[in-house]
């Protein structure tokens, strides 16, 4: 899936109060986001006529995927212009698109293990969060290094689509759960510098912009559980 780019330099001391409230509106619009996707997906899910839809036409499957990532850019590089309003009218739009496109995890996986994949993310992003926030450690150092290894992700993925291995297919999910780890705790923490330099203005943009990196951070780490803990559906061989 997608990222956003948005990153301060450094972190900043912030007054207690502002990355407070900043705090509570950024995992608001995450939660927001989550309960959006998660239901337009079992929505369209239980749809035959969408499922039919998207499955039989890949363009427009990708066309889903270029609109997603056409809003991650336009979020990342224009936040400091973006009214709030706007902003979180492309996230919603994003949460939508992004449940469109993860209807078909709904078909391919039991319930039960989605469920439980889902709570095995929350409890570690959970974890992964509170460390980024409370150390005083600074991860900016993580970086350079999180950001390779998510370039090396999405080039295997790619790969993935052509060349069927399950080795590939194991270092690939392998590789998501660490880096993907490592974003969550670095994402949480660099919210206190997104709140101390934010623009009073545009603090309600910057909070959207926040909460869609963390956003995808959870989905990416859910999909990347999902390939260890998942069970598929036994489906019946017709013919």
């Amino acid at each position: 899936m997608a990222r956003n780019q948005f990153s301060p330099d450094e972190a900043f001391p912030a007054i207690p109060e502002q990355v407070s409230a900043f705090l509570r509106s950024v995992y608001g619009w995450m939660c927001a986001g989550l309960g959006i996707t998660a239901t337009t997906a079992w929505i369209i899910a239980g749809s035959p006529a969408a499922i039919g839809a998207i499955g039989a036409s890949p363009l427009l499957f990708w066309g889903l995927v270029v609109a997603q990532l056409v809003i991650v850019v336009v979020l990342s590089a224009r936040v400091a212009q973006l009214a709030p309003l706007t902003a979180a009218l492309l996230f919603v739009a994003y949460a939508v698109l992004t449940g469109a496109t993860l209807s078909f995890v709904f078909l391919a996986f039991t319930g039960e293990s989605i469920a439980t994949t889902f709570l095995v993310t929350a409890g570690m992003f959970g974890g992964l969060a509170l460390y980024g926030t409370a150390t005083h450690r600074s991860l900016q150092g993580l970086a350079q290094f999180l950001f390779m290894g998510l370039i090396g992700v999405v080039l295997a993925s790619i790969v993935g689509l052509f060349w069927h291995s399950d080795a590939l297919q194991f270092l690939i999910a392998f590789a998501g759960v660490i880096v993907f780890s490592g974003l969550s705790a670095y994402d949480a923490q660099r919210l206190s510098a997104m709140a101390d330099t934010a623009p009073a203005d545009r603090i309600g943009s910057y909070a959207v912009v926040g909460a869609l990196a963390l956003y995808l951070d959870f989905i990416n780490l859910f999909l990347s559980l999902l390939r260890f803990l998942g069970k598929r559906r036994d489906w019946p061989v017709v013919g």
